[in-house]
């Protein structure tokens, strides 16, 4: 029954039109200057500018309230604009998408937990409008992939801190210009990519951290799903536009257009910009057999098709760990967001078996009494041995956390977890969980690989995007408040959305009783009223 609620949410959530895609800007080229160095493809690295300093460990102060506006309310946005009216301390002010209908209806998500209604912007320039206002902290774009970049460099002009969905830059040249950006106006640029939040990967990233796995030597990650059912139902600019936005953009490029999911929470296993760097990589692709069908089949044209229906980038650091990441949404085949460490000592694997293989003597140093005294490491723990495992290393993200995203739920919770850390970092003052850096490293397989591709499998150098900071931080951690800052930081914020709630309440008995024109205005007089009571 759930299941097919969902799909049927899903396909009517596709069968619209993506935000702002009405005037659909051309994609963003491959075109990203390089030079071939003793057969290693190296690319230009921009000098940074003089006085401009590194956005790495980039905190700002404390925010009592966090301001938000949402961009891009088709798919993924208004999930998002539910799950952030679960999260204390925070104010819906603005919310935007090219069709107002859409904006409009996720007022309903405010309504539904008793805050007032946000301003709506729509239509082709509705967020260059909302990006003025000076009443904005965080921009959350939620938009297609093509207009990640464009949103994103508005509102970091205009002052406001970015979270971006994924793949948050489509090429080097956007990359690089959000790296200048959040360096120059010492802003938050992140990417939102949620599965470095899902339980399993939080419980191993501890695991590891706490070195049980021993040294983490190779790392999978992957995002292989079949799209066949979906691609009638991604939305087409006009008449003429048979193949819809998404295959669209596969059929004009090369590389590993979405590699964040599998490259995220491996990449932060291997601390890499923190201890360790992505140095070279190598892509591979299949020939484009379905893809290029799917195009014939729907325009009667047989033409070239750029992406592979399968792509394989191996990837190897600084440290000697090699990363091999996979990108497949053509294939027939059951759903796998591969996450794999391969350690010295111990191995986690998640899709399609999830599980852990330890041996009873790293059990045991570990502090976990196996259940019997054979343990191999050439088999996955038992359920026994895993809740105890678990027990041990379970993940304080997904303790603090967990119970509340299950309820909340978006993807399972991670969703959730993503945005409430999100805010926790910013109402704390703390450094995020991923910063600009992490967004440039995640999304450049894409143009990388497809220079690798188009030189016959040549290495290409990943450069170093922190321009020479990669190994300040020794190790990938979250940060965390002082138990009494925190306390005070979630009192505050319990007790903001508590009189927030009381402002919509007003509102909304005024609306029902008499109508939008006098809600706006019992909504203003409390509002003043309110300030005047914090005042004494």
């Amino acid at each position: 029954m759930k299941r097919n609620l969902f799909y049927s949410i899903l396909v009517a959530a596709l069968m619209l039109p993506l935000s702002v895609w009405a005037q659909q800007p051309e994609a963003g080229k491959f075109d990203w200057p390089y030079k071939v160095v003793n057969g290693t493809v190296v690319t230009e690295v921009p000098a940074m500018p003089a006085g401009q300093q590194t956005a790495l460990g980039l905190t700002v102060p404390k925010m009592d309230v966090v301001r938000v506006a949402f961009v891009g309310l088709g798919m993924r946005g208004p999930g998002a604009v539910e799950r952030w009216t679960h999260i204390p301390g925070i104010e819906i002010k603005a919310l935007c998408d090219h069709e107002k209908e859409r904006a409009e209806a996720c007022n309903n998500y405010l309504k539904k937990a008793s805050m007032p209604p946000a301003d709506i912007y729509s239509g082709e320039d509705g967020y260059k409008q909302l990006c003025q206002r000076s009443d904005i902290d965080v921009v959350y774009i939620a938009t297609d992939w093509i207009h990640h970049f464009l949103v994103a460099k508005q509102a970091l002009e205009s002052g406001k801190h970015v979270a971006i969905e994924v793949p948050s830059a489509m090429n080097m040249n956007e990359i690089w210009q959000l790296i200048n950006l959040s360096e120059q106006k010492r802003l938050h640029c992140m990417i939102l990519e949620n599965c470095c939040y899902d339980f399993f990967e939080l419980n191993s990233l501890n695991m590891a951290q706490q070195g049980l796995f021993g040294e983490v030597i190779y790392t999978q990650g992957a995002y292989r799903h079949e799209l066949s059912q979906f691609w009638d139902y991604y939305w087409k600019k006009d008449d003429q536009d048979k193949l819809g936005w998404r295959l669209d953009y596969n059929k004009k490029f090369r590389g590993d257009v979405y590699a964040t999911h599998g490259l995220g929470p491996v990449a932060q296993v291997l601390d890499i910009h923190r201890g360790d760097r992505m140095k070279t990589l190598v892509a591979m692709d299949t020939k484009s057999f379905v893809g290029r069908q799917l195009v014939k089949e729907r325009t009667g044209k047989d033409e070239p098709f750029r992406n592979g229906d399968h792509t394989t980038t191996l990837i190897s650091t600084e440290n000697g760990k090699v990363i091999e990441i996979h990108h497949n949404v053509m294939t027939p085949q059951p759903y796998n967001r591969m996450y794999q460490l391969t350690g010295t000592k111990g191995f986690a694997n998640k899709y399609p078996i999830e599980g852990y293989a330890l041996s009873g003597k790293e059990m045991q140093a570990a502090g976990v009494q196996p259940d019997h005294e054979n343990l191999s490491a050439h088999t996955y723990l038992s359920a026994t041995d895993t809740e105890a495992l678990l027990k041990k290393y379970t993940s304080p993200i997904v303790t603090k956390y967990g119970e509340e995203a299950k309820e909340v739920g978006g993807h399972g919770g991670m969703d959730f977890i993503m945005d409430s850390r999100f805010v926790y970092c910013l109402r704390n003052g703390l450094p995020l969980d991923m910063d600009v850096y992490d967004l440039a490293e995640w999304c450049c397989l894409a143009e990388l690989g497809s220079v690798s591709m188009d030189l016959g499998n040549q290495p290409v150098e990943v450069p170093d995007f922190t321009r020479g900071h990669w190994n300040d931080v020794k190790g990938y951690r979250h940060a965390w408040a002082a138990p009494e800052d925190e306390a005070v930081t979630n009192a505050s914020g319990k007790a903001f959305t508590e009189q927030l709630k009381a402002l919509g309440k007003v509102y909304y008995e005024t609306l029902e009783k008499k109508g939008e024109k006098a809600a706006v205005k019992a909504l203003a007089a409390a509002k003043k009223k309110a300030a005047k009571a914090r005042k004494k």
